[in-house]
């Protein structure tokens, strides 16, 4: 972070650059609070032109001569070719819209594109600061929502949790989105900034899983504490690391347990408490894996287990709602929703057997809708495989310490739960999190670097 911009028009590159970081991720953050105060409904869309705006000044602008930000970002190129391939690849085997290509791209591969243009700056400290100190404002912003939303009343009656949404009010799961995002700023902020107080840290970071309790997200919890158990195990290799977690886990576990059963405003996390519902005819199971199911009667050749059904023609978000939200929209624009010889949407029937679930109205824990059943409903085992190549490229090449993966382990413990691997604002700020995270490991290389000149 100590490069110097040899010239001004040079520096003003990296300061356009910065703050189309910030307002790209704007456009996803914000867009449906703007929707409920009255913005109209396309603006959802603004993120789809921002991020590969940005991404693409980014690459055009850097002039980076680091080898380990040039290797990265070409692997991630490479990473989302190959994605993309296996989209047109779908699309063309199924009969899916070109529009459906372009969003059910967009919304797995933005967040690769925002962190590609992260790390591909050679951030100066001031710039670095800045965009930290502006991500931030908004979290703390969402939360300042939250708690108004909660002192005034939004949550007094049971079920009106769902309205504690911060800056996602007024969309279906933004009370989970909300927490989620609060969560994952909270774990940030309380390890990264090591120059603020404790108790500054530590008020962060219980106001940011308060956010669970305020708007009965009980997903995030499991959400992270698997992902906490996931990282645990990933660290066998060093023992006393593998002992230290383990023991929190279990301490959390047993306390939280005791919470529960005695704590009248924990009692919710009890309905999980069911071991009927769990078994091979338990209603979870066949809720949960009804998508699955469904999905495979409309196979018609083993090229679908390979390509899927293409692009929005599944259960993904896109598939799932976006097009039948948007239809006044996408229809024109050539949008499908049913493969090659069908009539009735996947989408459809998922919902008809929602619908004549008891459980369905009881958490989005269970619904069928989930993100790594969508990609691969909507581009099959090549779909699945090339998004995983782009992750394992991020967990390799990026995430350098435990915060990073930890934050990205959630991410892969919520893709078995709901289609939050699709909310733009949700994933736009896992990836900024962690590229901020590999520059400040940049930063102190370099500093190692100097100090040994």
């Amino acid at each position: 972070m100590n490069v110097k911009p040899t010239n001004l028009k040079k520096k003003k590159g990296y300061i356009k650059t910065s703050t189309l970081v910030l307002w790209t991720f704007a456009s996803a953050f914000l867009p449906r609070l703007l929707e409920s105060a009255g913005a109209p409904a396309p603006i959802n869309f603004l993120h789809f032109a921002t991020v590969p705006l940005t991404c693409g000044v980014a690459l055009l602008k850097t002039r980076t001569k680091d080898t380990s930000q040039i290797s990265i970002s070409r692997e991630i190129l490479f990473g989302l070719w190959l994605f993309l391939t296996v989209g047109f690849a779908s699309a063309l085997w199924n009969g899916a819209g070109a529009i459906n290509v372009v969003l059910g791209f967009l919304l797995l591969a933005e967040p690769f594109m925002l962190l590609l243009a992260i790390i591909c700056i050679p951030m100066s400290p001031a710039t670095f600061d800045r965009i930290k100190s502006w991500m931030a404002g908004f979290v703390f912003f969402h939360l300042f929502l939250i708690f108004a939303q909660y002192g005034l009343g939004f949550c007094h009656l049971p079920g009106d949790c769902d309205n504690i949404q911060g800056v996602f009010y007024r969309s279906g799961s933004g009370h989970v989105v909300g927490a989620s995002v609060s969560c994952t700023f909270a774990v940030y902020y309380f390890v990264t900034s090591k120059t603020k107080p404790m108790w500054l840290r530590a008020l962060v970071l219980v106001s940011g899983f308060l956010n669970i309790q305020f708007a009965d997200a009980k997903q995030v919890v499991l959400m992270f504490l698997l992902a906490f158990i996931i990282l645990t195990f990933s660290n066998i290799k060093n023992i006393g690391k593998t002992i230290m977690y383990l023991t929190g886990t279990v301490i959390f576990v047993v306390v939280f347990t005791w919470a529960v059963q005695n704590i009248e405003a924990l009692g919710a996390f009890a309905t999980w408490a069911r071991p009927e519902m769990y078994g091979p005819e338990g209603e979870a199971t066949l809720l949960k894996s009804s998508g699955i199911r469904i999905i495979t009667t409309y196979f018609h050749s083993p090229v679908n287990w390979w390509l899927g059904l293409g692009p929005g023609h599944t259960i993904g978000r896109l598939g799932g709602w976006m097009i039948r939200d948007y239809s006044s929209l996408l229809s024109p624009l050539g949008a499908t929703n049913v493969p090659f010889g069908e009539t009735v949407p996947v989408s459809d029937r998922v919902w008809a057997y929602v619908a004549s679930s008891w459980l369905a109205e009881g958490s989005s824990m269970f619904a069928p809708f989930f993100g790594w059943a969508g990609i691969w409903g909507d581009f099959g085992f090549l779909g699945l495989g090339s998004y995983l190549y782009l992750c394992s490229i991020v967990w390799r090449r990026l995430c350098l310490d435990e915060m990073p993966k930890f934050i990205m382990l959630t991410v892969l413990v919520c893709g078995f739960i709901f289609t939050q691997m699709e909310e733009p604002a949700y994933m736009l700020y896992i990836a900024s999190v962690i590229g901020m995270r590999w520059q400040e490991h940049q930063a102190d290389r370099k500093k190692y670097e100097i100090s040994k000149i």
